[in-house]
């Protein structure tokens, strides 16, 4: 019941929006009671014209919403549909109301016929959300499908280049703008309108009337044992036939359950290509006109049985669920690999932040080492200018000490020179007798020059030992602090190259994560070819399963017995016969 809920929903969502004139949304009471009225009409439920003014009486007198309408239009309508109404009326009487609002008023290749089949073919392909679409997959499945039954070859190059071109803004097509694309010719040039009118005929009857098989063939009457040529149309629970392919004078029915079967027969009473479909009461007589219709036809019946015995869904529909859950599954794995690849790309983000972070405190870090490394070699050449100005000082001391030196030195000498010449005079005046006193006294004279020397040599020899130890001591300082810095300079070498092995971590991190990123691209494409392989998949197993081909009919022979009563092949065997009965009288 719900399949069916939500089958004709797709109709009456289509006349809903026609009676939007001015494609608000909504659509006015009085419009609401007639498209009521016909929908119990044609589903064959109890119309109740009190139902909608009571469901709708606290609203006021404006138009309703779509939204607003469907809790109505499930309750009193909906969940009352059984399924014994017929579905081309209901089909037809939506299309009444949408087809003038819609339907291109330009040329097409199709009749307004060939578009209401489209039409109903779209909501059978289209997606289960509204607005309503066929998606590019189904349209390729049906375009194919027309295209096989044309006789032409699909030219996929063709459609993947339509797609190409397709607005990347829509995900699909309306039946409007489907039925559009097959009536312009896009897909099937080179071919008459005939030719496009039978295959559209032959697509809705395999997809929406479930015919699995139609085509002429024999019959063997029951009561009368003659033979005669009926259109047969095999449907998964009954075969009707009909006196020709217009389906306008039905001839019966052949009912089918699990119980029937059918086998080959041979050759037999001139009838060639035989076969019997047995069934509880009775048994069928079927004659094709060749080998390869006759094993067509057994095998569709074969498969139609095989159906009822198993309750599975017509391949069709079993297939375009197939197709559905493909789509989901695709959808869903898309949707885990746009938020696997957006989580890899926050990931990245952060990673780029925080490198970005580390980077900045780096340069932070590099430039406050540049500006101490700068303080430290002005410091160290201020200590080094200053340690050279005390070295020149010294010097100039040393200089000035040494020349003073040599200056007392000189001085001594030359007083040494005119002691000598006094004593040379007072040994002159004093001769003998001054030579003791005056030895005594000239030893008395020099002992003390040479003590006062001596301690001139010492204070002079202090002063310098104490300018040597002041030296020494800056000597030592200024290596203390040169020392210290040299340390502050390691260390903050070692702190700068931990920051660059960070960094240098935080680079093989990223290269990971756009690996991760590479791996999770790989894996989309790989998904994406996954579904081309189904998609061929799918089409080629359609391809395997396709029964419905147009029935062919042979020309027509006109003998004495009437047009047809006999094939070209039942008339040679005649002749023959007649000719040797001839040649033995």
């Amino acid at each position: 019941m719900g399949s069916l809920k939500d089958e004709l929903l797709k109709a009456i969502w289509h006349a809903f929006t026609a009676l939007d004139l001015d494609r608000s949304g909504k659509v006015s009471k009085s419009q609401l009671k007639v498209l009521s009225h016909n929908l119990c009409t044609v589903l064959k439920v109890p119309h109740d014209p009190i139902a909608l003014e009571e469901h709708f009486r606290d609203d006021d007198e404006g138009p309703v919403s779509n939204q607003g309408y469907m809790p109505y239009l499930n309750k009193f309508i909906l969940e009352k549909v059984r399924n014994n109404f017929d579905k081309m009326e209901f089909n037809r009487m939506c299309w009444t109301l949408c087809v003038k609002k819609n339907l291109t008023k330009g040329p097409l290749l199709i009749t307004e016929e060939d578009a209401f089949k489209i039409w109903v073919i779209f909501n059978f392909l289209s997606e289960d959300k509204y607005p309503l679409i066929i998606v590019p997959e189904e349209i390729e499945y049906l375009l194919k499908k027309l295209t096989e039954v044309m006789g032409g070859g699909w030219q996929q190059e063709h459609f993947e280049h339509y797609k190409i071109n397709f607005d990347g803004n829509k995900e699909g097509l309306s039946a409007w703008e489907l039925i559009k694309l097959i009536g312009n010719g896009q897909f099937s040039k080179d071919m008459d309108q005939q030719t496009v009118s039978m295959a559209i005929n032959e697509v809705f009857s395999e997809l929406i009337l479930d015919v699995l098989k139609q085509g002429y063939v024999m019959k063997k009457g029951h009561r009368r044992k003659n033979w005669t040529e009926r259109w047969f149309v095999l449907k998964p629970n009954i075969i009707s036939y009909y006196v020709s392919e217009d389906l306008k004078d039905k001839k019966g029915d052949i009912l089918l359950d699990e119980n029937c079967w059918v086998e080959s027969l041979p050759d037999k009473d001139g009838k060639k290509c035989l076969f019997l479909i047995k069934c509880f009461d009775k048994s069928f007589e079927i004659s094709a006109s060749d080998k390869k219709k006759k094993q067509e036809w057994i095998q569709a019946i074969h498969s139609a049985i095989h159906l009822l015995t198993l309750g599975s869904p017509l391949p069709h529909k079993e297939a375009r669920q197939r197709r559905k859950e493909l789509r989901k599954k695709l959808l869903a794995e898309q949707e885990e690999l746009e938020r696997q690849m957006k989580a890899l790309q926050a990931a990245n983000e952060n990673k780029q932040q925080e490198l970005e972070t580390v980077r900045k405190k780096l340069e932070e870090a590099a430039s406050r080492a540049a500006e101490e490394e700068k303080k430290r070699l002005e410091t160290q050449v201020e200590l080094q200018a200053r340690f050279s100005t005390e070295l020149e000082r010294e010097k100039h001391i040393r200089q000035q000490m040494e020349e003073q030196v040599a200056q007392k030195s000189s001085e001594l000498e030359q007083y040494l020179q005119r002691v000598q010449e006094l004593e040379d005079m007072y040994l002159k005046l004093q001769e003998a007798l001054e030579d003791e006193k005056q030895a005594r006294q000239d030893e008395e004279t020099v002992r003390k020059l040479q003590a006062r020397l001596l301690e001139e040599e010492s204070a002079k020899r202090a002063e310098l030992e104490k300018w040597h130890l002041e030296q020494q001591h800056t000597i030592q300082t200024t290596e203390a602090e040169k020392q210290k810095l040299e340390n502050q300079r390691v260390m903050k070498e070692q702190a700068l190259q931990k920051a660059l092995q960070q960094l240098e971590q935080l680079e093989l991190e990223r290269k990971q994560a756009l690996e991760q990123y590479e791996g999770v691209k790989k894996k989309l494409e790989m998904a994406a070819s996954l579904t081309k392989s189904w998609k061929d998949k799918v089409a080629h197993h359609e391809g395997l399963i396709q029964l419905i081909k147009p029935g062919s009919k042979n020309p027509q022979l006109v003998t004495h017995w009437g047009p047809a009563a006999f094939t070209e092949s039942e008339l040679e065997e005649r002749m023959k016969n007649w000719k040797e009965k001839k040649t033995t009288e």
